[in-house]
């Protein structure tokens, strides 16, 4: 059967030249005289599997806000962008409203003919995202700083975001807390997943990670028991994660307050450590001591990053003396909001569920945009440098 395809462009140069390459491959038929976007809406919903064609040359806003429509909820469409001005901002716009491939204008047959072929292949098998996962944890060797709630509403902001399978690991083998903080009553947890990794597929993990709401968000819970706990070892944190990265595109980890061995190869692991401190002289101390024992285990500057919790421009400790004491430079600063924090925590509700006007919900959406078109920054350097010209 042949897959439906839809093109949207108000070129008709454009379209022509589409339909001539469409028309020389065997498994897609282009389906035409669509009035608006409704039409067009109403036919990719019908279809079993389908192919969207925009070209966002012109009237970019209202395409890209179409597009985020079709992706967050018709999951079996597939969508390419063309556009005459291919610049790093725009694709990264397109990648963030939920289109997973891009090509300038004018077409080159031989990259367009490689781009539908993909694009066909991915309709057909579950698209593996493997070395593309990014891992992001959240670390601190001080309790009670905020390490879950950043953990929490940090992953679901990059769910909500990229559009893209986002796992979230409670690494608190002891007393881990992110259900509570999410309402969730899971039927799996961390150490069921470790004792089954050699029958681990995509479709076994999204069954047994808990999902949050209708989101793309996927939560895995720490053991209910402490002897379960002692039980794992780092080779299997290790394993899990690479099985991990095969489906999901982040995983966010809210990291154990130790330096025992199996947190350590999570920590290793990871692309990006956020060193999770707040503005007072004990905890300021406590992450001078944390950075030099990541110096020690060969993490770079760049994987650790300082992230101020609680932040207030008025405190006795400013940021200047927070730089001066770490010996580095704040990442990010997430505003000091105890109020609207501890009622979603109470609630057992992310804090953009709550007041998504908040501060310190506005902060959280902005740092999930700011990893996310960083990491779809790197990503166009590496693939699309040819693309890009140089951009």
């Amino acid at each position: 059967m042949k897959i439906p395809v839809i093109i949207l462009s108000d070129n008709s140069q454009t379209r022509t030249l589409l339909d001539m390459y469409f028309n020389e491959l065997d498994s897609v038929q282009v389906f035409k005289d669509f009035s608006d976007y409704s039409e067009i809406y109403d036919t990719l919903c019908s279809a079993d599997k389908s192919i969207l064609v925009v070209d966002v040359s012109n009237e970019c806003d209202e395409k890209l806000d179409f597009i985020l429509k079709v992706s967050n909820n018709i999951h079996n469409a597939k969508i390419l962008v063309l556009s005459d001005n291919p610049s790093v901002e725009l694709i990264v716009r397109v990648m963030r409203s939920g289109a997973k491939e891009f090509l300038p204008l004018p077409l080159i047959k031989s990259e367009f003919i490689d781009v539908v072929n993909r694009i066909n292949k991915s309709l057909y098998c579950v698209a593996k995202s493997g070395s593309k996962c990014k891992v992001i944890s959240v670390f601190s060797n001080k309790g009670g700083i905020g390490k879950t709630s950043i953990a929490t509403n940090l992953a679901l902001e990059m769910a909500k975001i990229s559009k893209e399978k986002v796992a979230l690991i409670d690494l608190n083998f002891q007393l881990g807390d992110i259900t509570t903080f999410m309402d969730l009553k899971p039927s799996f947890d961390i150490s069921y997943m470790l004792q089954n990794l050699d029958k681990i597929n995509d479709e076994f993990l999204l069954s047994t990670l808990e999902r949050y709401k209708q989101t793309s968000l996927y939560v895995l819970a720490d053991p209910p028991y402490f002897k379960q706990a002692n039980d794992i070892k780092p080779a299997q944190i290790v394993k899990l994660f690479n099985i991990l990265k095969e489906t999901f595109s982040y995983i966010v980890v809210d990291a154990e307050a130790s330096f025992e061995a199996k947190n350590v190869s999570a920590l290793t692991e990871s692309d990006l450590i956020f060193l999770v401190t707040v503005a007072n002289l004990p905890a300021l101390r406590n992450s001078q001591r944390c950075l030099e024992l990541f110096d020690k285990l060969g993490f770079d500057d760049n994987k650790t990053q300082i992230l101020l919790n609680r932040y207030m421009e008025n405190d006795e400790v400013s940021e200047e003396d927070v730089e001066n004491v770490i010996g580095r430079k704040i990442y990010w600063k997430i505003p000091n909001n105890y109020f609207t924090m501890m009622s979603a925590i109470n609630k057992g509700i992310p804090v953009s569920e709550l007041n998504p006007d908040s501060n310190v919900a506005k902060c959280y959406r902005d740092l999930a945009i700011h990893l996310t078109d960083s990491i779809y920054r790197d990503n166009l350097m590496k693939n699309f440098e040819n693309i890009l010209g140089g951009a």
